[in-house]
């Protein structure tokens, strides 16, 4: 564990190999300084940060790496799971355990089409997703027990050990459903079954039951806005013809000019090109357009339509009853359209990005929506869904969250953040007052499948040679994970970050897959650099991610550093870090409270304390090192310079 104490300042070693983990070590500023570098309160209204420790938090006993809280579950025990999950000699049994990958495979899918109700893991707790850790678990890229090449269900099976050595709450997979992945997932075919890909609903529910057992949830993606243009009332929309009521279920439109030939409006997809396509209606001629905010293969739904709602609640109803503990609802923020369908404003359009003028989301219909499906999950207790919402107005952002809508909705402030103080002050402060008026948990992650990792996001570029400086970059990434975990709400990670892995942008431009690139005309390389599957053992590609070197994606031979094997037994490495900062967020008092408090610090620093437990946590993105606040050092993320908070460090203290 990467813990440290005044007395045992040498635990984290000084500098990593290869170029790959940076030092162990972690250290925290204080507000503001004096001409010497003193902390200092700046105003009467400002907490002290460099007075007496408070009692509730005096005589800390900090926890030794070497040992674990003995009521806690056996971590040598979920330690040596762990490695003989990175066993290379277990890379083809990967689901091995109490449900073997051989059992998955041969099972029959239709035995279980309809089983008996399974709970969520703990139907009395109501509340556990208000201060969670939540671990997105991209299929793809996560494990492959098969040997196809791409991640699947079985593979995750045989990971549960490392996500239950690694601390967390619950996993979030992206989909899984039915697909003819031209996005990868997010295309669903049929939303109530998996796609062969990744296995069938006997391993889903092998997975269930496993991770249930190891009191970790599973939650999963929902993608209500949109199917696949393979779903079978697609296929019969346009088998029928203009006005069918098989039609209505989609967005179809005539297109305007004097033979139709332009689209119903100027709507552009997010992902590049004309949010229309025409089809060719039976007879042969040209016929009406269909809404596509995102790729041509994934046609809006009409959710003016009840049917569309009365769908959806049949397959909440269908995971729900097999024991899923809540969704992650992508777009969560779309679904409804203008009834009039206006032009959008061009000017500001861009891929991937939107924003709150943008017609294309955030109707305000899209409420009653969400109030449709929480009374859904209101029947489950225990359950809880957490929504994509890129909407930048606090008090729009709030109304999502009123409580009979969503638990969660994802707050991508944090991870759009600079690494630079104020910006992340900033960040932070607007995330904490975007929930206030709802009294809604705030939520915060660094990175997502949507997004740049942040081990590459944080690193600057050499002006001369072009090249990140991912060393850099790792130490900062190191720094806002203990940043993060400090704060109060919900945290999701993104599989990988706790590896420390950069994103893949030199992926050569034959492999690349994310629709992004082909509708951009090839000049956007889109998400696939942040995919890339994930090394767990080895010192050669594919790392025990499969038996097959011809993964989905190719994986760098530079990340031999970097595999899980490789940091586990290391408490300098970013695993080490994660799982420190994981257990002591989960077991110490001091980090009790809903709000912050923020402290004065030296230029290019940030500090703040919990309200309740009043934990310290201080941030040092300048350019010198700084001295630490007084008490006790808990937890840091770089080490320490001659006993002071090194830039490019955070740390925690009590």
């Amino acid at each position: 564990m990467t813990t440290v104490s005044d007395e045992t300042p040498d635990v984290v070693p000084a500098e990593p190999s290869d170029g790959g983990q940076p030092d162990g070590a972690h250290t925290v500023v204080p507000e503001t300084s004096d001409t010497e570098g003193n902390v200092s309160d700046s105003s009467d209204d400002t907490p002290e940060i460099a007075g007496d420790t408070p009692d509730a938090v005096a005589g800390v006993e900090v926890i030794d790496p070497a040992t674990t809280d003995p009521e806690a579950l056996d971590e040598e025990a979920i330690e040596a799971e762990a490695d003989a999950e990175l066993d290379p000699d277990a890379e083809t049994d990967a689901a091995a355990g109490p449900f073997e990958t051989e059992a998955a495979e041969s099972a029959d899918p239709q035995e279980d089409l309809a089983p008996a109700i399974v709970p969520q893991l703990d139907p009395t707790d109501t509340t556990w997703w208000k201060s969670a850790v939540f671990y997105q678990i991209y299929p793809r890229s996560f494990c492959d027990a098969n040997g196809d090449g791409v991640g699947d269900l079985a593979g995750v099976i045989g990971k549960l050990g490392y996500l239950e050595l690694l601390g967390i709450d619950a996993i979030w997979l992206s989909p899984i459903m039915t697909s003819p992945m031209a996005d990868h997932g997010y295309d669903v075919a049929d939303p109530r079954d998996i796609d062969p890909l990744f296995g069938d609903l006997a391993t889903f529910d092998s997975l269930i039951a496993e991770a249930h057992e190891r009191d970790i949830r599973v939650t999963m993606d929902l993608v209500p806005n949109h199917t696949s243009d393979q779903h079978e009332w697609f296929r019969a929309a346009l088998a029928a013809g203009p006005g069918s009521p098989e039609r209505a279920r989609y967005i179809f439109r005539d297109g305007r000019g004097e033979n139709g030939d332009e689209p119903p409006n100027n709507w552009h997809s997010i992902f590049g090109g004309p949010a229309w396509t025409r089809i060719t209606e039976a007879d042969g001629s040209p016929g009406q357009w269909y809404l596509h905010i995102f790729a041509a293969e994934q046609p809006d739904l009409n959710w003016e339509n009840p049917e569309v709602f009365e769908d959806l609640e049949k397959t909440l109803r269908f995971w729900l009853d097999r024991g899923v503990d809540g969704f992650r609802i992508d777009v969560a923020h779309g679904m409804a359209k203008p009834a009039d369908l206006p032009d959008m404003d061009l000017t500001t359009t861009a891929l991937l990005t939107n924003d709150d003028d943008d017609p294309r989301f955030n109707n305000y219909a899209v409420h009653d929506i969400h109030r449709k499906i929480r009374k859904v999950l209101d029947e489950y207790p225990g359950a809880a869904n957490v929504g994509e919402i890129w909407v930048n107005d606090n008090e729009r952002f709030a109304e999502y969250l009123r409580p009979d809508e969503l638990h969660l909705g994802f707050n991508f402030r944090l991870a759009k953040a600079p690494f630079e103080s104020g910006a992340i002050r900033e960040a932070i402060e607007n995330s904490l007052d975007a929930v206030l008026s709802v009294s809604g948990t705030p939520t915060w992650t660094l990175s997502n499948h949507d997004v740049e990792r942040e081990v590459t996001r944080y690193a600057p570029v050499d002006p001369e040679t072009g090249e990140p400086d991912l060393a850099r970059g790792t130490r900062r990434a190191r720094a806002m994970l203990v940043v993060e975990m400090a704060l109060p709400g919900t945290i999701f990670l993104y599989n990988g970050s706790e590896l420390g892995l950069p994103n893949v942008d030199d992926l050569p431009e034959e492999v690349l897959q994310d629709p992004v690139w082909e509708r951009s005309g090839h000049t956007e390389r889109g998400r696939d650099g942040c995919r890339v599957p994930l090394p767990w053992q080895g010192t050669e590609p594919p790392f025990g991610f499969s038996s097959s070197a011809d993964t989905w994606l190719p994986m760098p031979e530079s990340w031999h550093s970097l595999t899980a094997e490789a940091q586990l037994e290391d408490v300098g490495s970013m695993l080490s870090l994660y799982r420190a900062a994981i257990e002591l967020r989960y077991d110490r008092a001091e980090f009790a409270g809903e709000s912050i408090e923020w402290y004065e610090a030296p230029e290019g620093c940030l500090a703040f304390r919990r309200s309740e437990g009043f934990l310290i946590c201080a941030l040092n993105a300048g350019e010198v090192p700084v001295p630490l606040p007084p008490g006790e050092l808990l937890l840091i993320s770089s080490p320490l310079v001659d006993g002071m908070l090194a830039p490019d460090a955070a740390a925690w203290l009590v």
